[in-house]
């Protein structure tokens, strides 16, 4: 089950990668930036679950710590600091402050919410519990690597399609936009583009016109994912314009892995028929 999880962190980089990375795996993210608006988001939201920075403006995490854990309606809420201490008896005092564990940063994305989701109730946790290979998702293996080429104008979506798709064999080639990803594609043809709709210079719709006008690329499955194109149009002229999948963040990883390999069958089908094993 998705639980609701409230994330205190000053940081805005770091703020937007866990949440993203919650939001990715079904939680619902709750934000705060200090101390003061943490404590106060908790009274008022009473989450599943508190991911605490230890480094606060006007109250720091151990101020945060002592006052959750000296609440009687807050104090059995997990309370997980994230923290870049790394002295010899820190850990011992973020644990003796009242946290129920921590995560040290700078957070690993394929690790991290398999690592919150270890202090969340057993029927709290969603399915799979972390990016890794020994998760329970079920992949239908290639018969080698396949290439995937992530077109996307934001880092932090590039980061996330690695750690989903890095583990299961995959292997990732990055573009920021339609330019840099049409000659990293003519130059290392991929197996499969996986393309955000919204880029800084041009749209995916640009991009896979390009891509299906060129016969060194035409016939390689094109995916676009997007947050922002959410109009059912939008997905009718995407597959009108060749795309093999229109997806909508936020999706699943799982869900996203089989989206994917499905493009992969279509293809095999395409190219021998039924006999989809050769």
């Amino acid at each position: 089950m998705a639980a609701r999880i409230l994330v205190i962190e000053d940081n805005p980089a770091n703020l937007d990668l866990m949440t993203y990375l919650l939001t990715a795996f079904g939680h619902t993210p709750l934000t705060a930036h200090d101390g003061e608006e943490g404590l106060q988001a908790a009274q008022r939201e009473l989450p599943d679950l508190i991911i605490c920075d230890m480094q606060l403006p006007t109250l720091d995490g151990y101020e945060v710590a002592r006052w959750l854990k000296s609440h009687p309606d807050l104090r059995a809420i997990p309370l997980v600091a994230v923290t870049a201490l790394a002295m010899v008896g820190d850990r011992d005092k973020v644990l003796a402050a009242g946290f129920d564990g921590y995560i040290a940063k700078p957070i690993d994305p394929e690790t991290f919410v398999g690592q919150v989701e270890r202090f969340l109730e057993h029927e709290r946790r969603s399915v799979p519990q972390a990016v890794a290979p020994s998760t329970s998702w079920v992949v239908l293996p290639q018969a080698r690597r396949a290439t995937i080429l992530v077109v996307d104008n934001m880092p932090l979506n590039i980061e996330l399609a690695r750690s989903i798709l890095e583990p299961f064999g995959y292997v990732v080639i990055a573009a920021l936009g339609m330019t840099e990803a049409l000659n990293l594609a003519r130059r290392t043809p991929p197996d499969l583009i996986l393309s955000d709709v919204n880029m800084a210079d041009g749209t995916g719709y640009d991009f896979i016109k390009a891509v299906k006008a060129d016969p060194q690329l035409c016939a390689i499955p094109f995916v676009l994912i997007t947050s922002t194109y959410l109009d059912p149009q939008e997905q009718a002229h995407g597959l009108a314009l060749g795309a093999a999948r229109f997806i909508v963040r936020p999706i699943e990883p799982q869900a996203l892995l089989a989206a994917l390999e499905a493009c992969f069958a279509e293809r095999r089908k395409d190219e021998y028929g039924d006999d989809s094993d050769r």
